[in-house]
């Protein structure tokens, strides 16, 4: 997907929403435990019951990964459920990886050919050639680790040298790296007035922000010193929406949770655009 066409989904629907798929086996409504694949059942129900008010959804790797293969498995058919049937969705692998480059060359093919994913998210820590091989990829996207929503954010990524913090510098460099076409940053919703100075540097990217709900951030926050011309923003929500409710009506709840969060995106795009 390109960009013009993941901005076609945020006007049609009057929404920057990314669900994140966290789905956790310790977490799901019970009775799902009695079908042959719980995980695979729970992301079926949620996405049916938001499609229309997302534009993204983002499995986090680590809780499929900690299921090995049954997890895989079942990651691998969410993704090919929402392609078959919503294939205008956005599909982000949350995978934070970065290697050497041939390592990440792999890992590229592993999200982009064999997963199907649109985009992955990337730790940019050992530099440019950690980051290429992901970029060769035509209408698929790097989501770069610029500055993150935990509390662990000030161990490295506010340090400043000649008045330039790490973050700053990350994209700054990253920027010469890729464009506004292939690359997005995450930004995390916990400091939002820190938008800004991001976009002094990166204007017309795509920006993927987590914090909003559960983590505390503000979502009319995000939008006044994030949004640009072209929204250039998809703001995730996992916890808030997919465990609104632990009973039979998760779905329902789900549904109600994120409605909630559209109708004030949909406000925040006819104010700001």
């Amino acid at each position: 997907m390109n960009k013009e066409q993941l901005f076609q989904q945020i006007r049609e629907k009057k929404s920057f929403l990314c669900v994140g798929l966290d789905t956790d086996i310790q977490k799901i409504p019970r009775f799902l435990l009695d079908t042959t694949d719980a995980i695979f059942a729970f992301n079926k129900e949620i996405v049916d019951a938001t499609h229309d008010l997302a534009v993204a959804y983002k499995p986090n790797l680590a809780f499929y990964e900690s299921l090995g293969v049954n997890g895989w498995n079942s990651l691998e058919k969410t993704v090919n459920y929402i392609r078959y049937n919503y294939p205008d969705l956005f599909i982000i692998a949350d995978a934070k990886r970065g290697d050497i480059g041939n390592t990440s060359s792999l890992y590229a093919r592993a999200f982009f050919d064999s997963m199907d994913f649109d985009a992955v998210t990337v730790a940019p820590y050992m530099g440019e050639d950690s980051v290429k091989p992901f970029l060769t990829y035509v209408d698929r996207w790097v989501i770069l680790l610029a500055l993150t929503s935990n509390k662990g954010a000030d161990d490295f990524q506010y340090m400043s040298e000649d008045g330039e913090r790490l973050f700053e510098r990350v994209l700054k460099y990253s920027s010469e790296w890729g464009d506004e076409e292939n690359m997005m940053y995450v930004v995390g919703a916990t400091r939002a007035e820190t938008l800004s100075d991001i976009r002094k540097i990166v204007p017309d990217h795509f920006l993927l922000v987590p914090g909003v709900g559960a983590q505390g951030g503000s979502l009319a926050e995000v939008a006044r010193y994030g949004m640009n011309k072209q929204c250039g923003l998809l703001v995730n929500s996992s916890r808030q929406i997919i465990y609104a409710s632990s009973g039979e009506d998760f779905a329902a709840k789900a549904r109600s949770a994120a409605q909630e969060v559209q109708t004030e995106m949909a406000g925040l795009l006819d104010q700001y655009l």
